[in-house]
């Protein structure tokens, strides 16, 4: 009797257990990505005093760089929260853009948030490609008889 009674709280525990790392599993997952600098850092960086060099010392390395419209760097960060299979949910995005006068120095530094976003429509259209377009039996048996032993 002692041994069914002891088996059964050792099952119960066990199934408890388990639930509980199955409900654990379904619970949120929070990451953060990016560089984002402190307000500290950033307040070291004076437009018209501090040069490009000086700000890849006081912020690191930025993100991105602008590739036209002017020399400008920018640290991207943000905090996305997953949630089991769904899509992940934006919770917040920061972007800092430090834009450069023709001598290298700060000309003025922005700080953008989840408020200033837009959403982007891609472009539907493909591209048709030449060539031809096989079956799958095709492609498994194409080349039989295609290749030489050699001399």
């Amino acid at each position: 009797m002692l041994k069914k009674v002891r088996s059964n709280t050792v099952f119960g525990l066990g199934a408890l257990l388990g639930a509980a790392l199955m409900l654990n599993a379904c619970g949120a997952q929070y990451a953060t990505r990016g560089n984002l600098p402190t307000e500290q850092r950033l307040s070291e960086v004076i437009p018209g005093e501090v040069h490009a060099r000086d700000v890849a010392e006081i912020l690191g390395t930025p993100s991105t760089f602008s590739t036209f419209g002017g020399e400008s760097w920018y640290y991207i960060s943000e905090r996305v929260e997953y949630f089991a299979f769904l899509e992940p949910k934006i919770l917040d995005r920061k972007v800092i853009r430090v834009q450069f006068s023709k001598d290298g120095t700060v000309e003025k530094v922005d700080e953008r948030d989840n408020q200033h976003t837009r959403d982007i429509q891609f472009v539907e259209r493909t591209t048709p490609t030449a060539g031809n377009e096989l079956s799958f039996f095709e492609q498994i048996f194409g080349n039989l008889g295609r290749f030489n032993k050699g001399e």
